[in-house]
C-alpha cells in the first residue's frame, strides 16, 4: 500500500521530519508531563496516595480522566510475567485488568512462543492522573506491556528500574521497523492480546500497524483493534472495556469495522500530524495557556476517593491474596524464544497519547 513517503519527505525534508519524531518520541509528550505540579493538583494528590481504598472495585470517569475504587496489585512476579520500574507504585489496577494480564501471560508462553511478558504502567493505588508520562491510565484499565521478552532469571529491583527500554525503529529511517529487531512471535504477541473480547484497543507505533498491516496472514478479525499512535515503539498499550455493572465507567467509542490498514493509517504518514497550528486570525484574542488538572476537575466521587480509608498494605490488596506477593520471586524462569535474544539498543523513552484513539 502507497502512504505518501515521498510527498512527506519533499515537504518537510528527509533529515528533518526524521530528526523532528525522534526528538518528539524522546523528550515530547513526556517530557512536558514532567514539570512539577502544584501541592494541591489533581497529579501531587493522587500520586501522593500510596495504597488503595477499602472496598469494591470501580472505574470512575473515563481513561484520561478519572480515578478507582478497591484496585489490586498485580504480583512482582509470576510464572510468566516480571513487573518492571516497582518505584513508581503504578502495578495496580481493576481486578479484571489484573486477572487479564496474568491470563495473557500464560498464553504468550502456550500459544505465542513468548517467554513471558514484562509489565509496566497499570496505574496509581487510586487511579487519577499520573506525575508525568501518561495522560490515560487512570481508571484502571490500561496497562503497559514491553516488547522486551522476559529474561531466563528473576531481575533484581535495581534491575527493574534500570532495563533500558528497546525500540522496534529503526533510528535513521522515518517511521520503519528494523528488520533486525522484529520478529513473528512479537507479531503473535500482538495479536494474541487483541484476541480477547475485553479487550477494546491497543496501542502501537504507527510504523508497527503498518508492519502488520503488511505482514500479518493469520486470522485478521482483531486487526483493526490495533490502533496507531506515536510513541509506543518499545512497548503496547493494552486497553479494556468498562467491565459489566461499572456504571461509573465512561466508556470509549468502539473501533471502526476493518482492519485499520487503510487512510487513517496512512494519515500517520504524511507531513499533517507534525503542521504547526493555524495561526489566530487577525484581532482574536491569544488561547490561553493549559490549565493544571485540580481534582475538581474530575469526576466528583473522586474527590472522595481521595479522602477514603486505605487497604491495611499492599500485601493484603495484591491479587490472589497475600501470599501472591512473595510466592514467585524464586521461581525459575521460562526460557526465550531464540529468535529474540539478540536485543539492540535503547530507543527513544515511550510516549503516551491514546485518548484521541
Amino acid at each position: 500500500m502507497a502512504f505518501g513517503f515521498a510527498q512527506a519527505f519533499r515537504t518537510l525534508g528527509r533529515l528533518t521530519l526524521a530528526g523532528a519524531i525522534g526528538a518528539s518520541l524522546a523528550a515530547g509528550d513526556v517530557g512536558a508531563e514532567q514539570r512539577p505540579p502544584s501541592p494541591g493538583s489533581a497529579k501531587a494528590r493522587f500520586a501522593g496516595v500510596s495504597l488503595p481504598t477499602q472496598g469494591p472495585a470501580q472505574p470512575i470517569g473515563f481513561y484520561a480522566k478519572g480515578c478507582m475504587t478497591g484496585a489490586v496489585a498485580l504480583p512482582t512476579d509470576g510464572p510468566s510475567w516480571q513487573a518492571m520500574r516497582l518505584s513508581r507504585n503504578r502495578r495496580w489496577g481493576n481486578p479484571a485488568m489484573i486477572a487479564l494480564l496474568e491470563r495473557f501471560s500464560q498464553d504468550a508462553v502456550k500459544y505465542a512462543g513468548w517467554p513471558g511478558i514484562l509489565v509496566g504502567d497499570i496505574a496509581q493505588p487510586r487511579g487519577g492522573p499520573m506525575l508525568n508520562g501518561h495522560s490515560s491510565h487512570q481508571i484502571g484499565l490500561d496497562a503497559d506491556i514491553w516488547f522486551t521478552p522476559m529474561p531466563t532469571r528473576r531481575m533484581t529491583p535495581q534491575e527493574r528500574e534500570d532495563l533500558p527500554f528497546t525500540s522496534m525503529l529503526q533510528k535513521d529511517k522515518f517511521l520503519t521497523v528494523n528488520p533486525k529487531v522484529w520478529t513473528e512471535s512479537r507479531a503473535r504477541l500482538l495479536m494474541l492480546a487483541a484476541s480477547y473480547p475485553e479487550v477494546e484497543r491497543i496501542f502501537v507505533n504507527p510504523a508497527i500497524k503498518k508492519k502488520m498491516c503488511d505482514t500479518w496472514t493469520g486470522d485478521r478479525t482483531n486487526l483493526g483493534k490495533l490502533r496507531p499512535i506515536y510513541g509506543h515503539d518499545s512497548h503496547f498499550h493494552i486497553r479494556i472495556k468498562c467491565p459489566p455493572g461499572a456504571a461509573g465507567c465512561t466508556p470509549q467509542a468502539p473501533v471502526a469495522s476493518g482492519d485499520g490498514c487503510d487512510k487513517s493509517l496512512a494519515y500517520w504518514f504524511t507531513p499533517a500530524p507534525w503542521a504547526p497550528p493555524k495561526p489566530p486570525k487577525p484581532g482574536a484574542k491569544p488561547p490561553k495557556p493549559p490549565r493544571e488538572m485540580m481534582v475538581s476537575d474530575l469526576p466528583k466521587a473522586c474527590a472522595a476517593v481521595l479522602d477514603a480509608a486505605s487497604v491495611a498494605s499492599m500485601q493484603a490488596a495484591t491479587y490472589g491474596g497475600p501470599s501472591a506477593a512473595s510466592a514467585f520471586v524464586a521461581a525459575p524462569a521460562a526460557t526465550p524464544a531464540d529468535d529474540d535474544e539478540a536485543l539492540p539498543d535503547v530507543g527513544p523513552v515511550p510516549s503516551d497519547k491514546p485518548a484521541i484513539q
